[in-house]
Protein backbone atom coordinates (compact mmCIF):
# COMPACT_ATOMS: atom_id res chain seq x y z
CA UNK A 1 0.00 0.00 0.00
CA UNK A 2 2.63 2.47 -0.89
CA UNK A 3 6.30 2.50 0.02
CA UNK A 4 7.49 4.29 2.36
CA UNK A 5 10.61 5.40 0.87
CA UNK A 6 10.72 9.59 1.58
CA UNK A 7 10.69 11.20 4.99
CA UNK A 8 11.44 15.21 5.13
CA UNK A 9 10.89 17.43 7.40
CA UNK A 10 9.87 21.63 6.71
CA UNK A 11 12.02 22.65 9.29
CA UNK A 12 14.68 25.32 9.50
CA UNK A 13 12.69 27.72 11.52
CA UNK A 14 12.36 29.87 14.74
CA UNK A 15 9.13 29.29 15.19
CA UNK A 16 6.94 26.23 14.65
CA UNK A 17 4.22 26.20 11.95
CA UNK A 18 1.90 29.31 12.14
CA UNK A 19 4.12 30.82 14.84
CA UNK A 20 3.64 34.64 14.24
CA UNK A 21 7.14 36.46 14.39
CA UNK A 22 5.81 39.25 16.34
CA UNK A 23 4.93 38.39 20.65
CA UNK A 24 2.62 40.67 22.09
CA UNK A 25 2.88 40.02 25.46
CA UNK A 26 5.34 39.81 28.19
CA UNK A 27 4.26 37.13 29.90
CA UNK A 28 4.97 33.75 31.08
CA UNK A 29 3.56 30.59 30.04
CA UNK A 30 2.60 29.61 33.21
CA UNK A 31 0.28 32.80 32.86
CA UNK A 32 -2.05 30.91 30.28
CA UNK A 33 -4.22 28.32 30.94
CA UNK A 34 -3.73 26.21 27.92
CA UNK A 35 -6.50 24.15 26.38
CA UNK A 36 -5.92 19.99 26.54
CA UNK A 37 -4.99 18.17 23.45
CA UNK A 38 -8.32 17.57 21.80
CA UNK A 39 -9.13 13.43 20.84
CA UNK A 40 -9.78 13.45 17.05
CA UNK A 41 -13.36 11.32 16.12
CA UNK A 42 -13.22 8.07 15.34
CA UNK A 43 -14.81 9.15 11.78
CA UNK A 44 -12.36 12.39 11.86
CA UNK A 45 -9.62 9.75 12.20
CA UNK A 46 -10.76 7.09 9.69
CA UNK A 47 -11.26 9.76 6.92
CA UNK A 48 -8.08 11.68 7.37
CA UNK A 49 -6.69 7.59 7.15
CA UNK A 50 -8.45 7.66 3.65
CA UNK A 51 -7.32 11.10 2.26
CA UNK A 52 -3.82 10.13 3.15
CA UNK A 53 -3.82 6.91 1.13
CA UNK A 54 -5.84 8.06 -1.98
CA UNK A 55 -2.37 9.18 -3.67
CA UNK A 56 -0.58 6.22 -2.98
CA UNK A 57 -2.75 2.84 -3.89
CA UNK A 58 -4.66 1.89 -6.60
CA UNK A 59 -8.38 2.25 -6.47
CA UNK A 60 -8.86 -1.28 -5.76
CA UNK A 61 -6.69 -1.27 -2.66
CA UNK A 62 -8.33 1.78 -1.50
CA UNK A 63 -11.68 0.57 -2.09
CA UNK A 64 -10.85 -2.56 0.33
CA UNK A 65 -9.31 -0.39 3.18
CA UNK A 66 -12.44 1.59 2.80
CA UNK A 67 -14.96 -1.78 3.41
CA UNK A 68 -12.15 -2.95 6.29
CA UNK A 69 -12.62 0.00 8.25
CA UNK A 70 -16.29 0.14 7.60
CA UNK A 71 -16.39 -3.27 9.60
CA UNK A 72 -13.90 -1.49 12.33
CA UNK A 73 -16.07 1.62 12.46
CA UNK A 74 -19.14 -0.22 13.18
CA UNK A 75 -20.99 0.41 16.29
CA UNK A 76 -20.20 -1.44 19.22
CA UNK A 77 -17.56 -2.75 17.45
CA UNK A 78 -13.28 -2.72 17.98
CA UNK A 79 -13.18 0.76 17.02
CA UNK A 80 -15.65 2.00 19.33
CA UNK A 81 -14.07 -0.02 22.04
CA UNK A 82 -10.49 1.39 21.16
CA UNK A 83 -11.94 5.18 21.41
CA UNK A 84 -13.76 4.41 24.29
CA UNK A 85 -10.10 3.45 26.11
CA UNK A 86 -8.25 6.60 24.52
CA UNK A 87 -11.43 8.97 25.90
CA UNK A 88 -10.47 7.62 29.36
CA UNK A 89 -6.94 8.10 28.86
CA UNK A 90 -7.57 11.69 27.97
CA UNK A 91 -10.01 12.44 30.98
CA UNK A 92 -7.34 11.65 33.14
CA UNK A 93 -4.23 13.06 31.63
CA UNK A 94 -2.64 16.26 31.03
CA UNK A 95 -2.26 15.55 27.55
CA UNK A 96 -3.04 12.26 26.40
CA UNK A 97 -0.70 11.16 23.16
CA UNK A 98 2.93 13.41 24.45
CA UNK A 99 4.16 10.52 26.72
CA UNK A 100 3.76 8.10 24.16
CA UNK A 101 5.01 10.03 21.44
CA UNK A 102 8.64 10.49 23.53
CA UNK A 103 8.65 6.75 24.21
CA UNK A 104 7.69 5.69 21.20
CA UNK A 105 9.63 8.22 18.63
CA UNK A 106 12.59 8.43 21.06
CA UNK A 107 12.91 6.67 24.05
CA UNK A 108 12.62 3.07 22.61
CA UNK A 109 14.19 3.44 19.27
CA UNK A 110 17.30 1.52 19.59
CA UNK A 111 18.87 3.39 16.67
CA UNK A 112 21.72 5.32 17.08
CA UNK A 113 21.19 8.74 17.90
CA UNK A 114 24.17 10.29 15.68
CA UNK A 115 22.55 10.45 12.03
CA UNK A 116 19.43 8.94 12.84
CA UNK A 117 17.89 10.71 15.76
CA UNK A 118 19.75 13.90 16.74
CA UNK A 119 19.28 16.74 14.12
CA UNK A 120 22.22 19.23 13.33
CA UNK A 121 21.48 23.14 12.80
CA UNK A 122 24.65 24.25 10.30
CA UNK A 123 24.50 28.02 11.04
CA UNK A 124 26.89 30.49 9.11
CA UNK A 125 30.70 30.05 8.81
CA UNK A 126 32.41 32.94 11.27
CA UNK A 127 35.00 34.93 10.05
CA UNK A 128 37.83 33.57 11.98
CA UNK A 129 40.18 30.69 10.74
CA UNK A 130 42.34 29.86 14.22
CA UNK A 131 42.20 28.56 17.36
CA UNK A 132 42.25 32.41 18.93
CA UNK A 133 39.11 33.57 16.90
CA UNK A 134 37.25 30.18 18.01
CA UNK A 135 37.79 31.27 21.88
CA UNK A 136 36.32 34.25 21.50
CA UNK A 137 33.14 33.10 19.35
CA UNK A 138 32.84 30.56 21.93
CA UNK A 139 33.25 33.11 25.03
CA UNK A 140 30.70 35.22 23.28
CA UNK A 141 28.56 32.30 22.32
CA UNK A 142 28.19 30.93 25.81
CA UNK A 143 27.49 34.58 27.11
CA UNK A 144 24.63 34.16 24.77
CA UNK A 145 23.06 31.34 25.73
CA UNK A 146 23.38 32.42 29.98
CA UNK A 147 21.30 35.64 28.89
CA UNK A 148 18.80 33.69 27.05
CA UNK A 149 18.40 30.79 30.27
CA UNK A 150 17.82 34.22 32.49
CA UNK A 151 15.31 35.27 30.60
CA UNK A 152 13.88 31.54 31.27
CA UNK A 153 14.89 31.73 35.00
CA UNK A 154 13.53 35.05 35.49
CA UNK A 155 10.22 34.29 33.57
CA UNK A 156 10.71 36.88 31.23
CA UNK A 157 11.09 34.69 28.39
CA UNK A 158 8.26 36.47 25.52
CA UNK A 159 5.28 34.07 25.32
CA UNK A 160 5.33 32.56 21.59
CA UNK A 161 1.88 32.79 19.49
CA UNK A 162 0.26 30.80 16.42
CA UNK A 163 -2.44 32.78 15.31
CA UNK A 164 -3.34 35.06 18.52
CA UNK A 165 -2.98 31.33 21.08
CA UNK A 166 -0.45 31.48 23.38
CA UNK A 167 1.76 28.34 23.15
CA UNK A 168 3.50 26.05 25.41
CA UNK A 169 6.43 27.17 26.63
CA UNK A 170 7.30 23.93 28.73
CA UNK A 171 10.32 22.75 26.50
CA UNK A 172 12.35 25.83 27.35
CA UNK A 173 12.43 24.88 31.48
CA UNK A 174 13.93 21.38 30.56
CA UNK A 175 16.32 22.16 27.98
CA UNK A 176 18.99 23.00 30.10
CA UNK A 177 20.93 20.77 32.71
CA UNK A 178 19.06 17.21 30.94
CA UNK A 179 20.15 14.33 29.17
CA UNK A 180 19.09 11.20 27.65
CA UNK A 181 20.34 8.51 29.61
CA UNK A 182 21.06 4.43 27.91
CA UNK A 183 19.32 1.82 29.03
CA UNK A 184 18.40 -1.73 28.20
CA UNK A 185 15.60 -1.84 26.70
CA UNK A 186 14.60 1.81 26.64
CA UNK A 187 16.13 4.95 27.41
CA UNK A 188 15.12 7.40 30.03
CA UNK A 189 15.40 11.15 30.62
CA UNK A 190 17.47 13.07 33.49
CA UNK A 191 16.24 16.65 34.27
CA UNK A 192 16.87 18.81 37.24
CA UNK A 193 15.37 17.77 40.09
CA UNK A 194 12.78 20.51 41.06
CA UNK A 195 12.94 22.59 43.56
CA UNK A 196 16.10 21.98 44.08
CA UNK A 197 19.06 24.80 42.91
CA UNK A 198 20.03 24.31 39.24
CA UNK A 199 23.58 23.21 37.87
CA UNK A 200 25.83 26.57 37.60
CA UNK A 201 28.03 25.08 35.28
CA UNK A 202 28.66 24.00 31.18
CA UNK A 203 30.79 21.14 30.16
CA UNK A 204 33.48 21.96 27.55
CA UNK A 205 35.04 19.26 25.18
CA UNK A 206 38.40 19.61 23.22
CA UNK A 207 40.70 16.60 21.73
CA UNK A 208 38.53 14.28 23.10
CA UNK A 209 38.84 15.95 27.04
CA UNK A 210 36.34 17.24 29.05
CA UNK A 211 35.58 20.18 31.52
CA UNK A 212 33.20 21.17 34.15
CA UNK A 213 33.73 25.27 33.85
CA UNK A 214 31.37 27.18 36.03
CA UNK A 215 30.38 30.16 34.50
CA UNK A 216 28.58 31.70 36.95
CA UNK A 217 30.29 34.00 40.01
CA UNK A 218 29.76 33.46 43.53
CA UNK A 219 27.44 36.53 43.82
CA UNK A 220 25.11 34.60 41.02
CA UNK A 221 25.64 36.55 38.09
CA UNK A 222 27.03 35.10 34.89
CA UNK A 223 29.98 35.17 33.73
CA UNK A 224 31.53 38.24 31.54
CA UNK A 225 32.61 37.13 27.81
CA UNK A 226 36.00 37.95 28.98
CA UNK A 227 35.92 35.80 32.18
CA UNK A 228 34.69 33.33 29.86
CA UNK A 229 37.25 33.99 26.89
CA UNK A 230 40.45 33.47 29.64
CA UNK A 231 38.38 30.25 31.00
CA UNK A 232 38.59 28.85 27.57
CA UNK A 233 42.26 29.80 27.34
CA UNK A 234 42.66 27.76 30.67
CA UNK A 235 40.70 24.80 29.16
CA UNK A 236 42.81 24.66 25.82
CA UNK A 237 46.30 24.81 27.88
CA UNK A 238 45.06 22.11 29.72
CA UNK A 239 44.01 20.04 26.66
CA UNK A 240 47.14 20.04 24.00
CA UNK A 241 47.48 16.47 24.12
CA UNK A 242 45.23 14.61 20.96
CA UNK A 243 46.38 11.12 22.08
CA UNK A 244 43.03 10.44 24.20
CA UNK A 245 40.84 7.80 23.72
CA UNK A 246 37.93 9.15 21.90
CA UNK A 247 35.26 8.47 25.02
CA UNK A 248 32.07 9.94 23.76
CA UNK A 249 31.90 7.68 20.44
CA UNK A 250 30.47 5.56 22.97
CA UNK A 251 27.44 7.85 22.89
CA UNK A 252 26.87 7.63 19.24
CA UNK A 253 26.30 3.80 19.41
CA UNK A 254 23.28 1.41 18.90
CA UNK A 255 21.14 2.20 21.91
CA UNK A 256 21.67 -1.19 23.47
CA UNK A 257 25.37 -1.07 22.37
CA UNK A 258 26.06 1.94 24.12
CA UNK A 259 23.63 0.88 27.64
CA UNK A 260 25.66 -2.32 28.05
CA UNK A 261 28.96 -0.27 27.69
CA UNK A 262 27.76 2.95 29.76
CA UNK A 263 26.81 -0.05 32.85
CA UNK A 264 30.35 -1.08 32.40
CA UNK A 265 31.76 2.09 32.44
CA UNK A 266 29.49 3.21 35.80
CA UNK A 267 31.09 0.65 37.34
CA UNK A 268 33.82 2.69 38.94
CA UNK A 269 33.45 5.87 40.73
CA UNK A 270 35.69 7.85 39.05
CA UNK A 271 34.01 7.29 35.44
CA UNK A 272 30.54 7.82 37.34
CA UNK A 273 31.13 11.07 38.97
CA UNK A 274 32.30 12.07 35.75
CA UNK A 275 29.77 11.09 33.19
CA UNK A 276 27.23 12.47 35.63
CA UNK A 277 29.00 15.97 35.86
CA UNK A 278 28.66 15.85 31.80
CA UNK A 279 25.19 14.60 32.12
CA UNK A 280 23.96 17.21 34.72
CA UNK A 281 25.46 20.35 32.98
CA UNK A 282 23.47 23.02 31.49
CA UNK A 283 24.57 22.37 27.81
CA UNK A 284 27.96 21.34 25.78
CA UNK A 285 29.75 23.46 24.33
CA UNK A 286 32.55 21.32 21.57
CA UNK A 287 35.39 22.89 20.49
CA UNK A 288 36.38 21.16 17.25
CA UNK A 289 39.34 20.72 15.42
CA UNK A 290 40.34 22.06 11.94
CA UNK A 291 39.15 19.23 9.06
CA UNK A 292 40.72 18.90 5.93
CA UNK A 293 39.32 21.55 3.35
CA UNK A 294 37.31 20.23 0.32
CA UNK A 295 36.36 21.99 -2.81
CA UNK A 296 33.73 25.18 -2.81
CA UNK A 297 31.22 22.73 -4.25
CA UNK A 298 31.29 20.54 -1.45
CA UNK A 299 32.24 22.22 1.32
CA UNK A 300 28.53 22.64 2.74
CA UNK A 301 28.02 19.25 2.49
CA UNK A 302 30.82 18.98 4.53
CA UNK A 303 29.92 21.29 7.20
CA UNK A 304 26.31 19.51 7.75
CA UNK A 305 28.14 16.07 8.03
CA UNK A 306 31.02 17.73 10.92
CA UNK A 307 28.00 18.79 12.41
CA UNK A 308 25.67 15.67 12.43
CA UNK A 309 28.16 13.46 13.57
CA UNK A 310 31.74 15.14 13.95
CA UNK A 311 33.22 13.91 11.09
CA UNK A 312 34.48 10.54 12.08
CA UNK A 313 36.47 8.63 14.98
CA UNK A 314 39.31 10.18 13.90
CA UNK A 315 37.81 13.55 13.18
CA UNK A 316 35.85 15.59 15.91
CA UNK A 317 33.04 12.55 16.35
CA UNK A 318 34.59 11.74 20.36
CA UNK A 319 34.28 15.86 21.01
CA UNK A 320 30.33 14.36 21.36
CA UNK A 321 28.45 13.62 23.86
CA UNK A 322 25.06 12.71 21.88
CA UNK A 323 22.96 11.53 25.10
CA UNK A 324 23.02 15.69 26.01
CA UNK A 325 19.99 17.41 25.17
CA UNK A 326 21.75 21.03 23.88
CA UNK A 327 25.81 20.60 22.33
CA UNK A 328 27.37 24.02 20.65
CA UNK A 329 30.06 23.21 18.42
CA UNK A 330 32.59 25.77 17.29
CA UNK A 331 35.57 24.92 14.87
CA UNK A 332 39.04 26.30 14.82
CA UNK A 333 38.05 26.92 10.95
CA UNK A 334 35.06 29.21 11.42
CA UNK A 335 32.29 26.68 11.79
CA UNK A 336 29.98 26.17 14.12
CA UNK A 337 26.24 24.23 14.99
CA UNK A 338 24.20 23.19 17.13
CA UNK A 339 23.49 19.32 17.56
CA UNK A 340 20.41 18.59 19.77
CA UNK A 341 18.80 15.30 21.25
CA UNK A 342 14.57 15.27 21.02
CA UNK A 343 13.40 13.53 23.79
CA UNK A 344 13.24 16.85 25.65
CA UNK A 345 12.64 19.27 23.21
CA UNK A 346 11.58 19.76 19.25
CA UNK A 347 13.52 22.19 16.92
CA UNK A 348 11.59 25.20 17.31
CA UNK A 349 12.32 26.10 20.77
CA UNK A 350 16.20 25.27 20.01
CA UNK A 351 16.14 27.16 16.89
CA UNK A 352 14.17 30.10 19.22
CA UNK A 353 17.52 29.90 21.44
CA UNK A 354 20.11 29.90 18.19
CA UNK A 355 18.71 33.25 17.08
CA UNK A 356 18.91 34.79 20.32
CA UNK A 357 22.44 33.87 21.01
CA UNK A 358 23.38 34.94 17.00
CA UNK A 359 22.29 38.32 17.75
CA UNK A 360 24.01 38.56 21.03
CA UNK A 361 27.25 37.16 19.02
CA UNK A 362 26.99 40.50 16.87
CA UNK A 363 26.72 42.72 19.63
CA UNK A 364 27.29 41.27 23.44
CA UNK A 365 26.90 43.29 26.63
CA UNK A 366 29.51 44.94 27.36
CA UNK A 367 30.07 44.10 31.12
CA UNK A 368 33.39 44.92 33.16
CA UNK A 369 34.79 41.49 34.63
CA UNK A 370 35.20 41.47 38.33
CA UNK A 371 38.49 41.72 39.89
CA UNK A 372 38.44 37.98 41.40
CA UNK A 373 40.06 35.30 40.91
CA UNK A 374 38.37 32.94 38.72
CA UNK A 375 39.16 28.90 39.93
CA UNK A 376 40.33 26.28 37.53
CA UNK A 377 38.18 24.81 35.23
CA UNK A 378 38.06 21.48 36.32
CA UNK A 379 38.92 18.13 33.66
CA UNK A 380 37.09 15.55 34.36
CA UNK A 381 38.83 11.82 34.60
CA UNK A 382 38.17 8.73 33.28
CA UNK A 383 39.65 5.45 34.22
CA UNK A 384 40.12 3.34 30.82
CA UNK A 385 39.76 -0.48 31.12
CA UNK A 386 40.57 -3.19 28.64
CA UNK A 387 36.90 -3.66 28.56
CA UNK A 388 36.36 0.09 28.14
CA UNK A 389 38.69 0.30 25.67
CA UNK A 390 37.10 -2.51 23.10
CA UNK A 391 34.00 -0.63 23.50
CA UNK A 392 35.20 2.48 22.21
CA UNK A 393 37.24 0.64 19.12
CA UNK A 394 33.70 -1.20 18.43
CA UNK A 395 31.67 1.80 19.04
CA UNK A 396 34.23 3.81 16.11
CA UNK A 397 33.98 0.74 13.81
CA UNK A 398 30.25 1.03 13.90
CA UNK A 399 30.65 5.21 13.35
CA UNK A 400 32.89 5.07 10.95
CA UNK A 401 30.51 2.52 9.11
CA UNK A 402 27.55 5.05 9.53
CA UNK A 403 29.32 8.04 8.31
CA UNK A 404 30.46 6.27 5.14
CA UNK A 405 26.81 4.68 4.42
CA UNK A 406 25.54 8.41 4.88
CA UNK A 407 24.66 9.96 2.03
CA UNK A 408 24.64 14.47 2.48
CA UNK A 409 23.73 16.86 -0.33
CA UNK A 410 23.24 20.72 0.55
CA UNK A 411 22.42 23.06 -1.87
CA UNK A 412 21.41 26.85 -1.72
CA UNK A 413 18.18 27.74 -4.30
CA UNK A 414 18.83 31.20 -5.72
CA UNK A 415 15.63 30.79 -8.34
CA UNK A 416 13.42 32.59 -5.68
CA UNK A 417 12.92 32.82 -1.63
CA UNK A 418 10.06 33.27 0.31
CA UNK A 419 9.63 37.22 -0.49
CA UNK A 420 8.24 36.67 -4.22
CA UNK A 421 5.65 33.37 -2.83
CA UNK A 422 4.02 35.77 -0.42
CA UNK A 423 3.84 38.76 -2.90
CA UNK A 424 2.17 35.88 -5.12
CA UNK A 425 -0.05 35.72 -1.79
CA UNK A 426 1.39 31.72 -1.44
CA UNK A 427 2.31 29.73 1.63
CA UNK A 428 6.22 29.22 0.57
CA UNK A 429 6.13 25.49 2.69
CA UNK A 430 3.44 24.39 0.96
CA UNK A 431 4.83 25.72 -2.88
CA UNK A 432 7.77 24.01 -1.21
CA UNK A 433 5.87 20.97 -0.23
CA UNK A 434 4.69 20.85 -3.55
CA UNK A 435 7.82 20.71 -5.30
CA UNK A 436 9.71 18.45 -3.43
CA UNK A 437 6.48 15.90 -4.57
CA UNK A 438 7.03 16.92 -8.13
CA UNK A 439 11.24 16.59 -7.93
CA UNK A 440 10.21 13.06 -5.86
CA UNK A 441 7.73 12.00 -8.92
CA UNK A 442 10.60 12.89 -11.52
CA UNK A 443 13.31 10.70 -10.20
CA UNK A 444 11.33 7.74 -8.84
CA UNK A 445 8.13 7.84 -11.53
CA UNK A 446 5.93 7.54 -8.15
CA UNK A 447 4.95 9.22 -4.92
CA UNK A 448 5.42 8.07 -1.97
CA UNK A 449 4.47 8.64 1.93
CA UNK A 450 5.82 11.82 2.79
CA UNK A 451 5.74 12.90 6.75
CA UNK A 452 6.13 17.03 7.49
CA UNK A 453 6.03 18.08 11.25
CA UNK A 454 3.88 20.21 12.70
CA UNK A 455 3.88 21.56 16.19
CA UNK A 456 0.83 21.10 18.78
CA UNK A 457 2.34 23.28 21.05
CA UNK A 458 -0.99 24.91 20.72
CA UNK A 459 -2.21 22.66 23.83
CA UNK A 460 -0.93 21.55 27.09
CA UNK A 461 2.30 19.83 27.01
CA UNK A 462 2.38 19.57 23.28
CA UNK A 463 5.18 18.18 21.05
CA UNK A 464 4.95 17.33 17.22
CA UNK A 465 1.85 15.95 14.54
CA UNK A 466 2.53 14.55 11.64
CA UNK A 467 1.16 16.14 8.23
CA UNK A 468 0.79 13.58 5.24
CA UNK A 469 2.01 16.33 2.84
CA UNK A 470 1.25 13.68 -0.37
CA UNK A 471 -2.38 14.64 -1.42
CA UNK A 472 -4.35 13.45 -4.18
CA UNK A 473 -4.04 17.22 -5.51
CA UNK A 474 -0.12 17.00 -5.15
CA UNK A 475 -0.50 14.00 -7.39
CA UNK A 476 -3.16 15.58 -10.27
CA UNK A 477 -0.37 18.16 -10.65
CA UNK A 478 2.92 16.15 -10.76
CA UNK A 479 1.11 14.40 -13.38
CA UNK A 480 0.09 17.23 -15.56
CA UNK A 481 4.11 18.13 -15.53
CA UNK A 482 4.66 14.91 -16.94
CA UNK A 483 1.99 15.33 -19.82
CA UNK A 484 3.21 17.26 -22.89
CA UNK A 485 -0.21 18.15 -24.28
CA UNK A 486 -0.56 19.94 -20.40
CA UNK A 487 -0.49 23.12 -21.09
CA UNK A 488 0.66 26.03 -18.68
CA UNK A 489 -2.40 28.08 -17.65
CA UNK A 490 -3.75 23.90 -16.73
CA UNK A 491 -0.59 23.62 -14.78
CA UNK A 492 -0.21 26.43 -13.03
CA UNK A 493 -4.40 26.14 -11.96
CA UNK A 494 -2.96 22.58 -10.62
CA UNK A 495 -0.49 23.58 -8.47
CA UNK A 496 -2.07 26.35 -7.51
CA UNK A 497 -4.94 23.84 -6.23
CA UNK A 498 -2.12 21.63 -4.48
CA UNK A 499 -0.32 24.44 -2.41
CA UNK A 500 -4.00 25.44 -1.68
CA UNK A 501 -4.58 21.83 -0.45
CA UNK A 502 -1.52 21.80 1.46
CA UNK A 503 -2.16 25.70 3.04
CA UNK A 504 -5.12 24.11 4.53
CA UNK A 505 -2.91 20.93 6.65
CA UNK A 506 -0.45 23.82 8.13
CA UNK A 507 1.39 27.26 8.29
CA UNK A 508 5.02 27.73 8.50
CA UNK A 509 7.62 30.33 9.35
CA UNK A 510 10.67 30.56 8.43
CA UNK A 511 13.93 31.21 10.30
CA UNK A 512 15.93 34.55 10.48
CA UNK A 513 18.79 33.07 10.97
CA UNK A 514 20.35 32.10 7.64
CA UNK A 515 21.06 28.28 8.28
CA UNK A 516 19.99 24.81 7.69
CA UNK A 517 18.75 22.05 9.58
CA UNK A 518 19.81 18.13 8.78
CA UNK A 519 19.60 14.54 9.72
CA UNK A 520 18.94 11.22 8.57
CA UNK A 521 17.07 9.12 7.10
CA UNK A 522 14.44 8.08 8.89
CA UNK A 523 14.05 4.74 7.04
CA UNK A 524 16.86 2.90 5.54
CA UNK A 525 15.13 3.44 1.12
CA UNK A 526 14.18 7.07 2.63
CA UNK A 527 15.44 10.50 1.93
CA UNK A 528 15.45 13.17 4.90
CA UNK A 529 14.78 16.88 3.05
CA UNK A 530 15.28 20.00 4.98
CA UNK A 531 14.98 23.66 4.03
CA UNK A 532 14.87 27.02 5.03
CA UNK A 533 12.72 29.41 2.89
CA UNK A 534 14.43 33.15 3.39
CA UNK A 535 13.67 36.27 1.52
CA UNK A 536 15.61 35.53 -1.95
CA UNK A 537 16.78 31.94 -1.77
CA UNK A 538 15.92 28.56 0.09
CA UNK A 539 18.86 26.46 1.92
CA UNK A 540 18.37 22.72 1.81
CA UNK A 541 19.89 19.70 3.08
CA UNK A 542 19.48 16.00 1.64
CA UNK A 543 20.12 12.68 3.20
CA UNK A 544 20.06 9.48 1.69
CA UNK A 545 21.92 6.01 2.51
CA UNK A 546 24.29 4.96 0.27
CA UNK A 547 23.29 1.07 1.01
CA UNK A 548 20.10 1.37 -1.25
CA UNK A 549 20.46 1.53 -4.62
CA UNK A 550 17.05 3.05 -5.39
CA UNK A 551 18.08 6.44 -3.65
CA UNK A 552 20.58 9.15 -4.19
CA UNK A 553 21.26 12.59 -2.48
CA UNK A 554 22.88 14.42 -5.54
CA UNK A 555 20.29 13.16 -7.55
CA UNK A 556 17.25 13.96 -5.47
CA UNK A 557 18.88 17.64 -4.85
CA UNK A 558 19.11 17.91 -8.56
CA UNK A 559 15.52 17.36 -9.40
CA UNK A 560 14.94 19.72 -6.84
CA UNK A 561 16.14 22.61 -8.10
CA UNK A 562 14.67 21.67 -12.02
CA UNK A 563 11.42 21.13 -9.56
CA UNK A 564 11.93 24.36 -7.94
CA UNK A 565 12.96 25.87 -11.58
CA UNK A 566 9.76 24.91 -13.58
CA UNK A 567 7.09 25.76 -10.43
CA UNK A 568 9.11 29.53 -10.38
CA UNK A 569 8.62 29.69 -14.23
CA UNK A 570 4.62 29.21 -13.68
CA UNK A 571 4.65 31.47 -10.84
CA UNK A 572 6.66 33.56 -13.05
CA UNK A 573 3.98 33.60 -15.69
CA UNK A 574 1.41 34.32 -13.15
CA UNK A 575 3.09 37.11 -11.44
CA UNK A 576 3.16 38.88 -14.23
CA UNK A 577 -0.85 38.82 -15.27
CA UNK A 578 -3.48 40.23 -13.54
CA UNK A 579 -4.41 37.79 -11.12
CA UNK A 580 -2.44 38.03 -8.58
CA UNK A 581 -5.86 36.84 -5.76
CA UNK A 582 -4.85 34.16 -3.31
CA UNK A 583 -5.63 30.61 -4.62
Amino acid sequence: MGRWRLMWRAWGRTKPPGLRSATLHCRHASSFPLPRQPLPSLAETTARYLRSLEPLVSPEELEQTQQLLAEFGVPGGEGERLQARLQRRVDRMENWITDWWVQSAYLESRLPLAVHSSPAVVLPKQDFNDWKGQLRFAAKLIAGVLDFKAKIDHQTLLVEYSRGYPLCMEQYSRIFASCRLPGPKHDSVLLPPPGRRPPTYITVVRNFQFFQLEVYNSDGTPLTVDQLHWQLQRIRAQSWKTDKEPLGVLTSDHRHTWGQAYTTLMRDKLNRDSARAIQRSLFTVCLDAPVLKVSDALASSRLAAQMLHGGGSYSNSGNRWFDKTLQFIVGEDGSCGVLYEQAVAEGPPIATIIDHVLDYCKDPVPVRAPLIPLQLPKKLYFCFTPEIKRDIEHAKQNLDILITDLDISCFTYCGFGKELLKRLRLSPDSVLQVALQLAYYRAHGELCATAESASLRRFHRGRTETIRSTTSAALAFVRAMADDDCQAPERLSLLKKAVEVHSTLTEQVAARTDCVMCYGPLVPDGYAVCYNPLPTHVNFAVTAFNCCQETNAEHLAGSIQKALDDVGALLGNWGVGSDQRQP
